[in-house]
């Protein structure tokens, strides 16, 4: 198999660490050069992903921001051979997809909006393994969902990254639940990190700290595009949060014990029932 991968940060060079480990030909390109070479010489891709070469790719993956992907998917679309598979690695799909669908029709190739369900707090190539998909979840918006095929070719298609679990659904519904999932748990960390006690924590901090804190470090220009662009569904979410952090200090206010423990056990209860305790 070959892929092309466009974008080797963090998740464009895990992906092309894991078809490399795979045994198969990857095809790169970055922005950067410096980036492009060093993943050359770490083994991670076969050369750059030319025009001449995009004819090659069983399947092509971006794996750059929004607007870079939509700007190069723009680029590249009349050059593309007709039924070739293209799937984007954005974090929201609303806006993607229905420019890549629409860029699909008018050139005849096929586009799949697409989002790998893991990540790390660093970003950059250096940060990158071929692991970093192992088991997890791949979101997938196809643009039919009675193509059986299709299905069956993008799953060979991703095969060799090692997803454990294909997730098919809606550009809109993907966006409403991205923005619980992933979003709000950025912009609640970068918040709760802002605190001047978060200068003196060291000696005072565990587990609990650690865990929120760890996505507190993120690529502010990827995440403030992301969040804009879903910006609807995260409003929606963070409203929700803030309406019930209220409950929370009115209670503390008050030293409303009986309700304080209410809360408590009504958010326990449900991560037990979630985690199928």
């Amino acid at each position: 198999m070959t892929a092309g991968i466009v974008g080797l940060g963090l998740i464009g060079g895990s992906l092309a660490k894991a078809y490399k480990t795979g045994g198969h030909t990857v095809y790169g390109y970055d922005i950067d050069d410096a980036v492009l070479g060093f993943a050359h010489l770490a083994g991670a891709c076969d050369g750059p992903l030319t025009d001449e070469r995009l004819p090659e790719c069983d399947v092509i993956l971006l794996a750059i921001n929004p607007s870079a992907a939509l700007e190069y998917l723009e680029s590249i679309a009349p050059k593309l051979p007709e039924g070739a598979l293209v799937i984007d690695c954005c974090g929201v799909k609303q806006t993607v997809c229905a420019r890549g669908f629409a860029l699909a029709k008018e050139h005849g190739f096929v586009f799949v909006g697409g989002h790998p369900m893991a990540g790390y707090h660093q970003s950059g190539f250096k940060y990158s393994r071929a692991t970093l998909f192992k088991g997890a979840s791949m979101i997938l918006v196809p643009p039919v969902y009675d193509d059986i095929m299709l299905f069956d070719r993008i799953a060979k298609a991703l095969a060799p990254v090692g997803f454990g679990r294909l997730t098919i659904t809606t550009a809109k519904k993907h966006d409403e639940m991205i923005a619980y999932t992933s979003q709000m748990a950025h912009l609640v960390s970068n918040a709760f990190i802002k605190s001047p006690a978060a200068r003196e924590h060291r000696g005072y901090s565990a587990g609990s700290y650690k865990d929120l804190t760890r996505v507190a470090y993120l690529n502010p220009d990827m995440w403030t595009e992301l969040f804009i662009e879903n910006r609807e569904a995260l409003l929606k979410e963070l409203d929700i949060f803030l309406a019930s952090l209220q409950k929370y200090r009115a209670a503390l206010e008050n030293a409303d014990r009986d309700t304080l423990h209410a809360l408590l056990d009504e958010g326990r209860a449900l991560k037990a029932e979630l985690d199928g305790r």
